[in-house]
């Protein structure tokens, strides 16, 4: 078994895409319209479907923002150089809510980006 994918909605998907690809450097994989539900999957990632996990956009064509609520914590991308990339995001237009440094109550390094619909993306340094 292995995860295939997490899903996030989105109120604008080429907002979206915009970010995930040109901000955070994955490639569009695929993208479907259901006009019978009214609704566009697209999907993004660093690589293939059948190597890694991706990330599902879906895009509710009558909905333009969602509550992201209590529960959801972060999605988690592992880079070279936390400070690097940081800057990297942040120089391509992208909103850094937690500059990179150690993280609290440990040495690790983290930083946090957020993405156009504010759910949270952590930076971690390979283990």
């Amino acid at each position: 078994m292995r995860i295939l994918h997490t899903m996030l909605r989105v109120g604008d998907l080429k907002r979206s895409i915009d970010f995930y690809t040109e901000i955070l450097g994955m490639k569009l994989l695929r993208q479907k319209d259901y006009p019978q539900g009214k609704f566009t999957l697209a999907f993004v990632g660093y690589a293939d479907e059948s190597e890694q996990s991706v990330i599902e956009l879906t895009h509710n064509w009558d909905t333009t923002e969602y509550d992201i609520g209590n529960g959801f914590g972060h999605l988690a991308i592992e880079v070279d150089d936390v400070y690097k990339a940081a800057e990297r995001i942040k120089d391509a237009g992208g909103k850094i809510i937690r500059e990179a440094g150690p993280m609290n109550a440990g040495s690790t390094i983290i930083a946090f980006v957020e993405d156009p619909d504010g759910y949270q993306i952590e930076l971690l340094g390979p283990k």
